[in-house]
């Protein structure tokens, strides 16, 4: 089976959102003053996000947005083939397999299922993964993919140095794409990946490098930090922008098709000043997009959001020309294709 003989498309969405919310004043309140609600608002471009409530689970998030997409794509969960869970990590409970709670719960039983990580471009490298995988198995036509986020559980807000992840909420997205469609279609996707920064954030306790003791308790469940502020900075200044538009040209280019035509662009949530950079870089403006102020950053959930709410909010209309674009910390940067209708 030839590769350009077979068409992968977006069957729908599902999404979950918790009721609970922290809003910019209480950000602001738990930096102990280091920020002002404006300055959160206007900097750091949040005014809400969600945070977890009592049953908000990192994977059962997860499954009750693969019960919205079902619901919304009117699918069958027998008909699914495969589970490819993009939850984080940070989860109910470690060395669980994430996808094959999420195929129990939904009744998936005729599907196998497996997790990816990327951290926050998990779900972009998923949906590549995903359609390759369709492309060179003939049993594999209908894909689930979905997870759940809420990494914000472990941000100390008295941190400076973790301003740029003061966004970090909760939620979980869901995404089916089927093989053979003639609609919805995901075209091609470019990933670029740096080891340099591999090590320049992450959870500092709870590995095998550094257990969680008696002596370290309090301070091991606020540990998401940087390790190497300087080098961080330093290295995302130089190569950041640089990459996240050679991701965008080089998925262009495989695509057959010309970034110009771009009509919406489903941008994970970050400072307000680097949204608008990007945007007119590319020749876009707020009509092309949705800035995700009042969810913040829900990780690799934030695309599904994004073509979620692009589709209610009426931004994407048939013959939208789509570029999802992502980077999670590691380091990774993808883009990828999507022509709507």
């Amino acid at each position: 089976m030839k590769k350009d003989q077979v068409n992968i498309g977006i069957l729908g969405t599902g999404i979950y959102i918790p009721d609970n919310y922290m809003t910019a004043k209480d950000i602001a309140d738990k930096t102990n003053g280091i920020w002002t609600e404006e300055a959160i608002v206007e900097k750091l471009g949040i005014i809400k996000k969600p945070i977890p409530g009592e049953n908000d689970g990192t994977q059962q998030m997860g499954v009750y947005a693969s019960l919205e997409a079902i619901k919304n794509t009117d699918t069958n969960p027998l008909s699914i083939d495969l589970i490819i869970s993009v939850g984080e990590e940070w989860k109910e409970y470690p060395l669980t397999t994430t996808a094959i709670y999420i195929q129990e719960e939904i009744g998936a039983s005729n599907a196998w299922a497996f997790d990816l990580q990327q951290r926050c471009s998990t779900t972009v490298s998923a949906m590549k993964v995903a359609k390759d995988m369709m492309i060179a198995d003939e049993s594999v036509n209908t894909v689930l993919i979905a997870g759940g986020y809420r990494n914000g559980d472990l941000i100390d807000y008295t941190d400076p140095a973790m301003s740029m992840m003061f966004n970090l909420g909760a939620g979980g997205g869901a995404i089916l794409l089927k093989k053979g469609m003639t609609k919805n279609l995901l075209h091609e996707t470019h990933i670029i990946t740096d080891g340099s920064l591999a090590r320049d954030a992450g959870v500092f306790y709870g590995g095998t490098t550094n257990p969680i003791t008696k002596d370290n308790l309090d301070l091991a469940y606020k540990s998401l930090k940087i390790f190497n502020v300087e080098h961080m900075k330093n290295r995302l200044n130089d190569v950041s922008l640089k990459n996240w538009f050679t991701c965008i040209d080089k998925a262009f280019k495989k695509s057959g098709m010309d970034k110009s035509k771009i009509d919406y662009l489903g941008i994970l949530h970050f400072k307000r000043s680097m949204h608008h950079q990007i945007l007119q870089s590319l020749g876009l403006s707020d009509k092309n997009t949705i800035y995700l102020e009042n969810y913040g950053h829900l990780g690799q959930i934030d695309q599904i959001l994004s073509l979620h709410l692009g589709l209610q909010e009426k931004k994407i209309k048939e013959g939208s020309v789509i570029s999802m674009i992502s980077a999670g910390i590691g380091y990774a940067w993808a883009a990828n294709v999507i022509s709507w209708g």
